[in-house]
């Protein structure tokens, strides 16, 4: 079978989870390109810095700027493997249906609602595991760029 094929064997779950990844993927690549620059930002937050607000209040509000879509991307890598045990349940479900109008004489009867419960677990799966990867990668990257900029901008 073709990828296609598994697609449209694993039904509408599989095509919630492609589309979740399409979202996912794009807010992981938008943060790996914006990210990095960690002397840029830190630049950026001291040029901000006025006499009405802290340091510490700006290095707050621009850290909460640079954790801007980490939420969606932190939801995927949940909802995800929920999604994929959604598409188990109702595979199995087709099974057993199969099984109560047909007996048990055939296995092939029930190997469909079997191949759909596959198919979306590891759809699922594909999907959260790298999200989870991006959205710890991530957070570690944006804590350091606040340790970093307090440590240059209060100690000053």
């Amino acid at each position: 079978m073709d990828l296609m094929s598994y697609i449209d064997k694993g039904g509408i779950i599989v095509y919630i989870l492609i589309a979740l990844n399409i979202i996912g993927f794009t807010i992981i690549l938008w943060k790996f390109f914006t990210l990095p620059r960690k002397r840029t930002i830190i630049s950026q937050i001291k040029q901000k810095i006025t006499n009405n607000s802290t340091i510490n209040s700006q290095i707050e509000y621009e850290v909460k700027k640079l954790e801007s879509g980490l939420t969606i991307i932190k939801n995927i890598a949940t909802v995800a493997p929920l999604l994929g045990l959604l598409g188990t349940v109702i595979g199995v479900y087709k099974s057993f249906e199969a099984i109560t109008l047909n007996g048990l004489g055939d296995p092939t009867i029930f190997s469909n609602g079997i191949g759909i419960a596959l198919i979306t677990t590891i759809a699922g799966l594909i999907v959260a595991i790298p999200h989870q990867i991006a959205y710890n990668h991530f957070i570690s990257l944006i804590d350091s760029i606040e340790l970093k900029a307090k440590k240059e901008l209060v100690s000053e």
